[in-house]
């Protein structure tokens, strides 16, 4: 397991350190490509440093739906456990800020939700896929989500909740902002979701 004197000492380069923080920064997932290009280095630089990052749990890899021939890319994001830590914004304090705002819009919980959905999809690309995008949204916050077709429709399982112990406490406030996330992305990309217990479905995109 991981220490934080591991992921202190890879965090101790300066370089390595800038590319964590634009990986947490960023407003999704990242690859090589982006990197190099910001950073004005060679791409096995930018790969090496990745697989300290990686090495030490503080990023995650996962590859790109693959697009044709060759192979697909690689991408990285924050890893969820390093939430609250090394300036990394967590789950709990992402929560008190919504839970904020509830208490000063007076705003249903699911709504507050939806405008910090449509505000995630800000910073995305125009053509990506929608459900792609969905998926690595709930992901980022800490959702571990998986996905199944069905048909022309698509389910999305949340098999994790960054809120849970809130969630036992008050399920009712904690789902709905779960699920106002999805429908505010999907608001955003021109779809529609439908929350069934622990899944949604999304549908109907819009090409």
């Amino acid at each position: 397991m991981t220490t934080l004197q591991q992921q202190a000492r890879a965090l101790g380069d300066p370089t390595r350190h800038a590319i964590f923080r634009y990986v947490a920064d960023a407003g999704g997932a990242v690859d090589v490509a982006e990197l190099t290009g910001y950073f004005g280095l060679n791409h096995n630089a930018i790969r090496q440093h990745l697989a300290k990052l990686v090495d030490a749990e503080l990023v995650i890899e996962d590859t790109a739906p693959s697009a044709g021939r060759g192979r697909p890319r690689l991408l990285y994001r924050v890893a969820a456990a390093v939430d609250s830590r090394w300036g990394v914004t967590g789950a709990y304090e992402r929560l008190s800020l919504l839970l904020s705002e509830i208490i000063r819009t007076d705003d249903p919980p699911v709504e507050v939700r939806r405008r910090a959905g449509r505000r995630l999809h800000l910073g995305a690309s125009p053509r990506r896929d929608p459900v792609d995008e969905l998926v690595e949204q709930m992901a980022r916050q800490g959702f571990d989500p998986a996905v199944r077709q069905r048909g022309d429709d698509i389910d999305v399982s949340l098999r994790a909740c960054p809120f849970v112990t809130t969630a036992l406490a008050d399920p009712d406030t904690v789902c709905n902002l779960h699920l106002g996330i999805a429908y505010g992305i999907a608001d955003a990309v021109g779809g529609l979701v439908q929350k069934f217990p622990q899944h949604y479905r999304v549908a109907a995109f819009g090409g």
